[in-house]
């Protein structure tokens, strides 16, 4: 297992239980991420038990083919989604998250990313709402699931911090700003700004598609490599130097016997 689905199974157990699925089944706060140091980090639990806002719809319409919304938590994506008649599944290791969307009209899996997924390779756009791209704890080993995910070409879209910010941490789940009731051992989360995501996505062969800013929401598409197209073009290349000696005349495709 990877350490990003390592990081992500520790952080299963407080995300299906306590202050989470509690703040799901009232559909507000407060509701924070604390860091070892004491900051706090706001869950904006209200916007995502609502409908999707005229910000999430505009991403929405960005989105190509088959969708699946990773951390889908209350379901207000793919409840929007399914509405207009898109293929949609949301995926969420909280069940009270995954009962939320299905009563809103969408298809949900109380599952992690990085477990076994329907359709594996064949999504269309892969969705990391919310700060998503924090799943694990490590942005780089997520960023690799969503590419097996996809299918050549896919479209990703993150929602980036909006901060020049690439931060990792070990971080408790409390629904009070001086809670102390948090259980079990802290999780890792990661935040990162547009930079860092491009920073890692230059690295494992993303090609940014696109960036924007909504309020004081950011962020980012991206296109998954086409590593079937980049096997056959280093194939040919390989069998063509192979085949041909060298100062001989190479011969276009057109002119070779079928």
């Amino acid at each position: 297992m990877n350490t990003s689905a390592e990081g992500a199974a520790e952080a299963a157990a407080h995300w299906a239980t306590g202050p989470y699925a509690t703040a799901l089944r009232t559909g507000r706060g407060p509701l924070f991420l604390r860091h070892p140091d004491g900051c706090l980090l706001p869950l904006d639990i209200e916007r995502w038990c609502a409908r999707a806002d005229a910000v999430d719809r505009a991403v929405l319409d960005r989105c190509e083919g088959p969708v699946l919304d990773v951390g889908c938590g209350p379901g207000r994506l793919v409840a929007e989604l399914a509405t207009r008649g898109r293929t949609v599944l949301g995926v969420d290791v909280s069940e009270a998250a995954v009962r939320r969307t299905l009563a809103l009209g969408g298809q949900a899996l109380h599952r992690s990313v990085f477990d076994p997924l329907p359709g594996e390779g064949r999504w269309g756009t892969v969705l990391l709402m919310d700060g998503n791209v924090g799943i694990g704890g490590d942005p780089a080993g997520l960023l690799h699931r969503t590419a097996q995910l996809l299918r050549a070409g896919g479209l990703l879209i993150v929602e980036t911090a909006p901060l020049d910010i690439d931060e990792r941490a070990h971080v408790h789940m409390v629904g009070a700003p001086h809670g102390r009731t948090a259980a079990g051992a802290p999780f890792p989360w990661a935040r990162i700004g547009t930079p860092a995501l491009l920073r890692y996505a230059a690295r494992t062969g993303w090609r940014p598609a696109a960036q924007w800013a909504a309020g004081d929401r950011r962020f980012v598409a991206l296109r998954t490599p086409d590593t079937r197209r980049a096997r056959r073009a280093r194939s040919a290349r390989s069998a063509s130097s192979s085949a041909e000696p060298p100062k001989s005349t190479a011969v276009i495709s057109s002119q070779r016997p079928r």
